[in-house]
Order: structure tokens, then C-alpha cells, then sequence
């Protein structure tokens, strides 16, 4: 027994030595990231993942116009988004809690409500008004141009069912 709990002592210095200067050099060693405070309009595709169960909520694919303004001096942006159909379109105004990943890429998280043009009628974000939450990312790849991608989900999001909607989006920005 003595010598399992010196053995163990042994063990947990050692391991305390290894890892003390890796913890004590992570805040000197790296800088913080700054992100993209670019503003920025851009256009991709939809793609809907999710089906209502009911005749007509089949997953739908589409496209995606979507647009965002940073607020200034916060890490909050205000966020738009078209999501289409051959059928209708669901438009999505959004606020957003921006985290810098790398200096010129930012993920985040978003809430915000879809408003379907025609009811009844798919979308790849579900057939009926909803609220709706994202995740996604976004990156400055060029001057003047980012790349966009985030998943939503509509909250009870079909008509005549408590299914949600799922929607992958991406494409491409021009920034200003």
C-alpha cells in the first residue's frame, strides 16, 4: 500500500511538471483572434433535410440570399436571410452572437422568425411561419469576398405537425 502511494505521488509530480508550463504559456504564447467585422450580401443554396410527415413537407432543395450588418463595438450583427423554393420563400430577419475563431473567420449562433410567403407551400426551411435558431460559420477568403455556412432550424416548422424544419445553407459573399 506504501508503495502504490508513492508511486502515484511520483506520478501526479511528474504530470504536474509536464503540463504546468503548456497551462501557464497558453495566454502569453497565443494572440486573440480578431474575426471578420465584414458586412456582406451573398447567395448560395438550401438544402432541407427534414420532412413534416405529410403529404407536401417533403426535404427540399432551394437557395439562400442572405445578408449581414455588423453592429459596432459588440459581438452582436443583425442578420437576413431568403430561403427559396421552386414554390415559395421563407424570409428570416436574424440577430446573431458573433465568436471570432481566426482573424478573418467568426462562427455563431443566432435566433430570429421565418416568415413563409405561401403557406402550406415547401421551403427547405418547412411550409409554415416559425421561430427559427442557426449555427454557422463565415470567412473573409479574398478582399471584398466571404464565404458563408450555417444550419437552422425551424421550430415546429409544418403545417399540421410538431416536426422542425432543418436547413443547411452555403455560398458566397461579395463584403463591403
Amino acid at each position: 500500500m506504501k508503495r502504490s502511494l508513492k508511486s502515484a505521488a511520483k506520478i501526479s509530480l511528474l504530470s504536474t511538471l509536464a503540463i504546468a508550463p503548456v497551462l501557464l504559456s497558453h495566454g502569453a504564447a497565443s494572440a486573440k483572434p480578431t474575426g471578420t467585422d465584414a458586412n456582406y450580401v451573398g447567395a448560395g443554396a438550401a438544402a432541407g433535410v427534414t420532412n413534416g410527415g405529410q403529404n407536401g413537407d417533403a426535404a427540399t432543395f432551394g437557395g439562400t440570399i442572405v445578408g449581414r450588418y455588423k453592429i459596432q463595438n459588440t459581438p452582436l450583427s443583425a442578420r437576413g436571410a431568403v430561403i427559396f423554393s421552386g414554390e415559395t420563400s421563407a424570409i428570416m430577419p436574424m440577430i446573431s452572437y458573433d465568436v471570432p475563431i481566426t482573424n478573418n473567420a467568426n462562427g455563431y449562433v443566432a435566433a430570429g422568425y421565418s416568415l413563409v410567403e405561401k403557406d402550406g407551400a415547401p421551403t427547405p426551411i418547412g411550409n409554415k411561419n416559425a421561430p427559427v435558431v442557426a449555427a454557422g460559420v463565415e470567412a473573409e477568403v479574398a478582399k471584398n469576398v466571404v464565404v458563408f455556412s450555417d444550419v437552422k432550424l425551424g421550430i415546429k416548422a409544418y403545417e399540421n405537425s410538431p416536426a422542425s424544419a432543418v436547413s443547411i445553407n452555403g455560398g458566397v459573399g461579395y463584403s463591403f
